[in-house]
């Protein structure tokens, strides 16, 4: 058998490439041009090149071209056998050193990197805890001055005695000039700078003081502000619930100090506890709340007096509906409602007092069936502006002016919806005594100088050492004027370093007791005693 010649696969690609008529030539040349002018080595060149070489043979031997003694045998891909040659590499020593070099330094400044991120984190942290600790020292050097202050103030009884007021909350109070007629049962014990309070009410048990307060700026926020009276005298400000808008009336629950009744114009009546500065109910009124009152007799029943006349009484122990709703005689704003102690009522009835321009009137709730109010006489005397309460003494202190005609009427309601300053008219207050469950005496008359706009604050203080005092402002002279029950003597001005009188109270504990009265941004604190 003769005996087959083997052809070399360069010669056999050699024939390939010459009976294509340059064509696969020509296309691995265009090939190998674009390759090398993407800047590849021509290591890869060579491979590529190759490869594709490869893939250009098979498809032009699709007739089957192979050796002449094997035309009759047709190839496949995997009859291509690929010889590689060996690979050229052309290095550069310096070249190659200097990559070396730089990736060394590469890694080197990576570490330095992730040293000095490392460094700054900490030397952050301990800038933020330096700052903190400043402030922390600041607070208790602040809060030392107080406290220094506040000594200076207890050691310093002579010159607070002879009408000098110390230094408190602070700063240096400088002299009011308070004039005494006579030995008055009260002294200045602090001044307190508070900007935009309206109303405040005082809890002499937990020695705190609660404010409403609009904030200065565009859109004037409301809200409340709770002040404690044992040096440093701290504050926080509580948001109030949406919607509210401004506070009307509020009070400190007599039974239980860490509550606290808000009646607001965005008709909401809501309860906060100051043990979490924060709202634990808020009932929705069908009209804005001008006036609020605890129950005397128990802790969960709570009365809202609202614009359109009617009044309402809420259960707190349900807070699904209302306990009791009823329609006013009239539809002016109820201005003022205090709760009665039940002593001389009926088993089972609870009764209030309330006011509006158009009068004083009882309304008795629960157990009973009458739901017409009991009238209190007093006399052709004007519009009722003011109505004060003491519980302990039932003694009660109506404040009237004249009224206006019906063309200024809706002037007048749109000014009480307005802080506006009015002026000082010829009006009255009138001395009314309870006496059992629905009688009343008007013991006495006297004339005072009250706001023709603003509705007026004021308190009926029981001092033991001096019996029933009422204190009320004079929109003439500026003063806050204590005056004694029944006969209206006065016993005591007070000078006011601003105008207008926003708020008076008065609270008894076992130390005294503390009458407050809040001016244009200024609260002032008179005691009976020495406040601790």
């Amino acid at each position: 058998m003769e005996k087959l010649r083997c052809v070399p696969m360069r010669e056999r690609v050699g024939k390939i490439l010459k009976g294509t008529n340059g064509i696969v030539g020509t296309s691995m040349g265009c090939f190998a041009l674009s390759v090398w002018k993407l800047g590849l080595q021509p290591v890869t060149i060579t491979s590529v090149v190759f490869l594709v070489g490869i893939y250009l043979v098979f498809h032009a031997s699709e007739n089957g071209y192979n050796n002449v003694e094997l035309q009759k045998r047709k190839s496949t891909l995997k009859d291509v056998r690929k010889l590689f040659a060996s690979r050229v590499v052309a290095i550069d020593g310096e070249s190659q050193k200097r990559i070396q070099s730089l990736e060394a330094k590469c890694i080197s400044l990576d570490k330095k990197n992730a040293v000095l991120i490392k460094k700054e984190a900490e030397w952050k942290k301990e800038e933020a805890e330096w700052k903190k600790r400043e402030a922390l020292l600041q607070r208790e050097l602040h809060q030392l001055k107080e406290k220094t202050i506040y000594l200076e103030h207890l050691l310093d009884v002579k010159p607070r005695t002879l009408g000098h007021p110390p230094s408190m909350g602070g700063y240096c109070v400088p002299s009011l000039g308070s004039e005494f007629n006579g030995q008055g049962p009260f002294i200045l014990q602090k001044e307190l700078g508070v900007d935009g309070a309206r109303l405040f009410d005082i809890d002499a048990s937990s020695k705190i003081i609660l404010m409403t307060r609009r904030l200065q700026g565009l859109g004037g926020v409301h809200v409340l502000t709770k002040i404690s009276l044992v040096a440093p005298y701290t504050r926080q400000d509580i948001s109030l619930p949406t919607g509210s808008k401004a506070v009307r009336d509020l009070h400190i629950c007599p039974s239980d100090g860490s509550l606290s009744l808000f009646a607001s114009l965005g008709k909401k009546l809501s309860v906060l506890s100051t043990k979490i500065n924060n709202f634990i109910l808020a009932y929705d009124l069908p009209a804005p709340a001008w006036s609020c009152s605890w129950d005397l007799n128990g802790s969960h029943q709570i009365y809202a007096g609202l614009q359109n006349g009617s009044l309402v009484v809420f259960d707190m122990r349900q807070t699904a509906r209302p306990l009791e709703f009823v329609n006013g005689l009239t539809s002016n704003p109820v201005h003022t409602i205090y709760s009665l102690h039940n002593s001389t009522l009926p088993s089972g009835v609870t009764a209030v007092l309330s006011a509006s321009s158009a009068g004083i009137f009882q309304w008795n709730f629960v157990g009973s069936e009458e739901r017409r109010p009991v009238v209190l006489e007093t006399g052709n005397q004007g519009a009722c502006i003011s109505l004060a309460y003491c519980p302990s003494s039932d003694d009660i202190i109506a404040s009237f002016r004249p009224r206006i005609d019906n063309s200024n009427k809706m002037a007048y309601s749109q000014h009480l919806l307005t802080p506006a300053i009015g002026q000082g008219v010829q009006g009255s207050h009138v001395h009314l005594k309870r006496f059992g469950s629905n009688c009343y005496q008007k013991l006495a008359v006297t004339c005072a100088n009250v706001n023709d706009v603003r509705l007026p604050r004021s308190a009926v203080m029981n001092i033991e050492s001096h019996g029933c005092l009422f204190a009320s402002g004079d929109e003439l002279t500026g003063e806050l004027v204590l005056q004694e029950l029944p006969s209206f003597t006065v016993i005591q001005h007070l000078k006011l370093r601003k105008q207008p009188i926003y708020d008076v109270k008065y609270v008894h504990d076992v130390d005294g007791g503390l009458l407050g009265c809040l001016c244009d941004d200024i609260l002032q604190l008179y005691g009976n005693h020495a406040l601790k």
